[in-house]
């Protein structure tokens, strides 16, 4: 009766087959993985998509996304609460990084000045303040709403001030106008010698003035001849500049009948 092999004597005769192959099989060259790369390289006519174009136009342009946390205006109230009531911010500039606060009045503006480095690294400690690199404190006014970021502060049209009269003016200017009025003083008197010296000599310049019918016909003819003269002269430079025109041309002047040789 013959034996039979055992799983373990298959296994090993599989292998040794195996490892005989392997010697006896000619060697294949393995293969280099490729590794594909993206170009970023676009040519102007390329599709783009509406993410990539905005993405893109914010690397050309260094803007920076929107800050998270809320607005660097609306969070004011909480950065300085001892101040919201008196001071307003009232616009921030992302390109130069300033924001305006506005105070109420002279002494809260001074108080600002003085306290801006506090100020301002208690803003940059925030948030929403890290883009904030310096303050502007405005003229004293009444807080007006924030503008949005980067918007310019609209101008208020300036209403024309009304004009005062004597009839509008305030009581105190009357008062000061009817004592100024009623305190002024008397002229100096009147010499009556030298006062009939110059009635006569009024008298006697109105008693020999000629009337103004008298040297009508003079005062024409000088008028005529004032114009006749002034015509002449201008004839005579009309003619100058065309005949320099025509030599500064290259061309020949025509000679009058009566002009000398």
């Amino acid at each position: 009766m013959s034996q039979q092999p055992s799983g373990i004597d298959l296994a090993r005769a599989a292998l040794a087959a195996a490892r005989a192959d392997a010697k006896t099989r000619p060697t294949q060259p393995q293969r280099k993985r490729r590794t594909t790369t993206s170009s970023s390289s676009r040519r102007p006519g390329d599709p783009m998509g509406l993410g990539a174009a905005i993405t893109r136009m914010m690397t050309e342009r260094a803007w920076q996304p929107p800050e998270t946390g809320g607005s660097i205006l609306d969070q004011w109230p909480s950065i300085a609460p001892e101040l919201a009531d008196k001071v307003a911010a009232v616009r921030f500039e992302h390109d130069t990084g300033t924001l305006h606060l506005r105070p109420a009045s002279d002494a809260y503006g001074a108080q600002l000045r003085l306290r801006q480095p506090q100020i301002l690294t208690r803003i940059q400690q925030t948030p929403t303040g890290s883009s904030v690199r310096a303050l502007k404190i405005l003229a004293p006014g009444a807080a007006a709403p924030a503008h949005s970021e980067g918007a310019p502060e609209p101008e208020k049209p300036q209403q024309p001030a009304p004009v005062r009269t004597r009839e509008t003016a305030s009581t105190g200017y009357r008062q000061a106008l009817a004592a100024a009025l009623d305190n002024r003083p008397a002229p100096p008197p009147v010499n009556p010698y030298l006062e009939e010296a110059r009635q006569r000599q009024i008298a006697a310049l109105r008693a020999n003035r000629q009337p103004e019918s008298e040297h009508r016909d003079a005062v024409w003819e000088v008028d005529r001849l004032e114009t006749a003269q002034a015509r002449d002269n201008d004839a005579s430079r009309q003619a100058a500049i065309a005949r320099a025109r025509h030599e500064k041309a290259g061309g020949t002047m025509p000679r009058k009948a009566f002009d000398a040789a």
